[in-house]
């Protein structure tokens, strides 16, 4: 199988181009700077460059290959990230998925594979829902809700399979919106808010890249919900990462104070539940997380970043 995907030198990009070489697949990567070509070559894939939203540099690049992964995103990183902020994700959703499904075309791809998030059918009274419950419009979430249809509509005109991987909440010792977190668990800035009885489900993005590996080897059309296999509510979930970090637990502010200081969108989502399972999933590809719980993906984060520790302060004492 030879893979071209999009969005190669992300947290999850890499991790597939690792997982897929690793099975003895061909990557190809997108990139658009000399730091991702280096970031894809690292992983053992072959970089090219091309534009996400030039469906004819994408053919070129991804020519030959049979498999296309839309992987790319561009979530601000910023704690409290105003609408404009969203605008280029949105863009990568809508207008890179048209021409990444285009350039799929061109090139006689079988295979399409979409990233997308649960919570795009997440009900309004946060009851559990799977991959065949509708879409539910929310304007902070509609480009993922476009993006799906996008995907679908040209798999159906142009002849390819498309498979719709909705992830949970990704977390990771690369990621910078894990490290954000944990950086304000130590300082006591990151609060429970409300009650912090939201469930949450999550996944860990070595378990996401392998679902994708999973899928592209078996392709079948359809949507499936790539999350972990237990419901966690936020108030368990940032005290057992204030733990894992030596940290105090973290404070409790009500409501409408973190909606002052953060935003609404801030305490959404910290306060609404996201209902799904892996069940799917499961079945339908054999498919099982490395990390069954959010417990075993925090332990390894942690002690990733334990090690790195230990070898920088090694370090620095041999230089010293």
């Amino acid at each position: 199988m030879k893979v071209f995907i999009a969005g190669a030198s992300g947290v999850l990009g890499r991790r597939l181009i690792r997982q897929l070489t690793a099975r003895g697949h061909s990557v190809v990567g997108l990139v658009r700077s000399a730091k991702a070509e280096s970031a894809v070559r690292a992983m053992g894939g072959d970089p090219r460059h091309a534009d996400l939203f030039d469906a004819e540099s994408l053919a070129r690049a991804a020519d030959g290959c049979d498999t296309v992964v839309h992987a790319a995103t561009a979530i601000p990183t910023m704690q409290k990230p105003a609408p404009a902020d969203w605008a280029m994700n949105d863009r990568i959703r809508r207008k890179g998925t048209r021409c990444l499904t285009e350039a799929a075309a061109k090139i006689g791809a079988k295979t399409y594979l979409q990233q997308s998030i649960v919570w795009v059918a997440r009900s309004k009274d946060e009851s559990a829902f799977d991959e065949d419950s509708p879409a539910v419009p929310d304007p902070a979430i509609q480009s993922a809700i476009d993006a799906e249809t996008i995907a679908r509509e040209a798999g159906s005109v142009d002849g390819f399979s498309v498979a719709i991987l909705r992830g949970g909440y990704f977390y990771d010792s690369e990621s910078a919106h894990t490290r954000m977190l944990a950086d304000a668990l130590r300082k006591r800035q990151m609060p429970i808010i409300g009650t912090g009885d939201a469930g949450w489900v999550m996944v860990h993005t070595d378990d996401a890249a392998s679902a994708f590996v999973a899928v592209a080897e078996q392709p079948k059309k359809g949507v499936w919900h790539v999350v972990d296999n237990e419901l966690v509510t936020v108030r368990a979930f940032l005290a057992e990462f204030a733990a894992r970090l030596a940290a105090r637990p973290p404070r409790r502010v009500p409501t409408w104070l973190a909606g002052w200081l953060a935003g609404d969108q801030a305490v959404a989502y910290f306060t609404r539940s996201t209902r799904t399972t892996n069940g799917r999933l499961r079945r339908d590809f054999g498919w099982t997380p490395r990390y069954p719980t959010y417990r075993e993906g925090l332990a390894q984060i942690v002690a990733v970043w334990n090690a790195e520790s230990s070898h920088a302060a090694a370090a620095s004492a041999s230089a010293g």
